[in-house]
């Protein structure tokens, strides 16, 4: 096996160790998928994928030897990192974490060679950490194989998010269901992100309590799809947009055009770090404005629905 494996990573050049490593290993008739494989991925999608990193504190999930091996979940940098990967401190109970910042190909190249196959991202940047510019809903189906649920969802809560004039995107989380986000101005801090978006989530359940479901107990859900807003409270993170998933084939979560969700090929895992870079290259947000909104007039509108 190859021990070391030099690439060049934007401005600088860095040693990628046991590039051999098997880190999807093969089963199912999935292909393998090695360390060198995942590097180049991430290598080949950077352009693409640290629009959506840069400035935010990062939750890095690695899996030293491969999806079958254990993982950790690491927010500290640890102190072999080099020292031209930023860091930034923030204040916690009892202390501070001092999480990475990717704001470089270099940075994200090194990652991938340190095992993180998914980096989890903030939704506020440096600066604004109390103000988030991304709203998360996680459309989460009760079964894995229930794609038909989370495209139902999808549409529904689409067309409410419309309905209050709000801009939105879709995102196949490379697990079992989508990410609907929408762009914020950086206007309101958690506390009232997530209220709005648990009063929507609410609201649209109570037009369909047959099919949705807010409760955050998986026994009382039923088969109802849960529409899940806690990755709007401070400090939560959710997977970056073209971040690979520790599953096998290797999934990848990639930002999808609101055309393609009804595409009968469509599910959680449709693209893998073979194709991924071709939905990158197809630009599915292009449509997606490049300034987030308030939540004010949205409030309103929501609150004159609710009655």
């Amino acid at each position: 096996m190859t021990s070391t494996e030099t690439v060049r990573a934007g401005r600088r050049t860095l040693d990628i160790h046991r590039p051999d490593k098997a880190m999807f290993p093969t089963g199912g008739g999935d292909r393998e998928y090695t360390k060198g494989h995942l590097v180049d991925y991430y290598l080949a999608v950077a352009p693409f994928m640290l629009p959506h990193l840069r400035g935010r504190p990062l939750m890095l999930e690695r899996h030293p030897d491969g999806i079958d091996g254990p993982q950790f979940i690491q927010k500290n940098v640890p102190d072999h990192y080099p020292h031209w990967i930023k860091r930034v401190e923030v204040a916690k109970e009892g202390g501070t974490v001092t999480h990475v910042v990717c704001d470089d190909t270099a940075t994200l190249a090194y990652l991938a060679g340190q095992a993180c196959i998914t980096p989890h991202r903030w939704s506020s940047r440096l600066g604004r950490l109390d103000r988030p510019d991304r709203l998360v809903f996680d459309l989460d189906p009760t079964a894995r194989d229930d794609f038909g649920t989370v495209r139902e969802a999808a549409h529904l809560l689409g067309e409410l998010l419309s309905e209050l004039r709000l801009p939105s995107a879709l995102m196949t989380t490379g697990s079992r269901g989508l990410h609907v986000v929408v762009p914020l101005g950086g206007h309101h801090d958690f506390a009232e992100v997530r209220a709005f978006a648990r009063d929507v989530a609410d609201h649209l359940a109570e037009l369909h309590p047959g099919r949705l479901t807010t409760s955050a107990r998986k026994k009382d859900r039923g088969r109802r799809l849960y529409l899940d807003v806690q990755r709007n409270a401070y400090a939560q993170t959710s997977v970056a947009p073209f971040a690979v998933r520790a599953k096998p084939g290797a999934p990848v979560a990639v930002p999808i055009s609101w055309a393609q969700l009804d595409d009968p090929q469509l599910n959680a895992r449709r693209w893998t770090i073979a194709d991924a870079l071709e939905q990158a290259n197809s630009d599915p947000w292009a449509d997606l404005p490049a300034r987030g909104r308030s939540l004010g007039p949205a409030r309103r509108r929501l609150n004159d629905l609710r009655g």
